[in-house]
């Protein structure tokens, strides 16, 4: 009532925007330790124990001989990397706050502001581990060689891209469907520890076979980030296309639905979950 109300420019309101975004994202970055080298530490101790899992399953099983020729712990990061990229951007924009969430009483704050800071800090944390967890190894068990690492690293940001626009689509429905959206998240995880193809190639599967990982766009974008870290495989069966068109039109939808829900949130449905 006694506040004075100043116009604001278009750069002034962008500026203003990316301000609230950065305290969001440091936000974001502290919520799950106060230590932001802690969080990035267990970040990295999870990422290496997927890495290590896979190792043993792999020398067991005697699958090694269907990786691609090259470095085999290279191989097996490639396909942990992205799909761990993949599966944290999908959980950080389906937990950000909502539109029946208390931080959107504060006038500046939105749930585009809140999507945005949950998907950028969850990319932050990911690239931050991949670095060290590479570093470490190129330090201490030998160096490493990436065909193309600008390459490599655009399927590292698909990933993510696709993550996000997955977890928008869930993000947007889940005040309609919590039960739902909690069980399908769930199954859509876990599927992808299978679908994802981090654990085979595309050129080495039969054709009746390719149809039931094709659908999936993490899947191009393991597939297609091999291509580009060595020099012994060239995709056949995937692209790069593929998987920004299909995450740009659930971004699309995915506005959308979250528009609408913006509309029509209720407050008693946060007090219901």
């Amino acid at each position: 009532m006694f506040e004075a109300h100043r116009p604001m420019t278009r750069s002034r309101s962008a500026f203003s925007m990316l301000e609230l975004i950065y305290h969001s994202i440091v936000r974001e970055i502290r919520k799950d330790h106060r230590n932001a080298v802690i969080g990035l530490i267990m970040n990295m101790t999870q990422t290496i124990v997927f890495v290590t899992a896979f190792y043993f399953m792999f020398s067991v099983l005697g699958l090694k001989g269907t990786a691609i020729r090259g470095d085999f712990l290279l191989y097996i990061m490639s396909g942990i990397f992205l799909f761990i990229t993949h599966t944290k951007a999908m959980g950080a924009v389906l937990g950000a706050e909502g539109p029946s969430s208390a931080m959107m009483k504060h006038a500046p704050m939105n749930t585009i502001v809140s999507i945005t800071s949950a998907a950028i800090a969850a990319l932050y944390i990911q690239v931050l581990s991949m670095c060290v967890v590479l570093y470490l190894y190129h330090m201490i068990f030998g160096p490493i060689t990436i065909v193309d690492p600008i390459g490599a690293m655009g399927t590292v940001l698909l990933a993510w891209f696709s993550g996000v626009a997955i977890g928008i689509i869930f993000s947007s429905i889940k005040p309609w469907f919590p039960g739902f959206v909690s069980i399908a998240s769930s199954i859509y995880s876990r599927a992808n520890m299978i679908a994802s193809g981090k654990m085979f190639v595309a050129n080495s599967l039969p054709s009746f076979i390719l149809p039931i990982f094709d659908w999936n766009p993490l899947f191009h974008c393991i597939d297609q980030a091999r291509g580009y870290v060595f020099i012994n495989y060239n995709p056949h069966f995937t692209t790069i296309s593929y998987p920004i068109k299909v995450s740009l039109i659930l971004i699309m939808i995915g506005l959308m639905l979250e528009f609408y829900t913006r509309k029509n949130a209720s407050v008693s449905w946060e007090a219901t979950r």
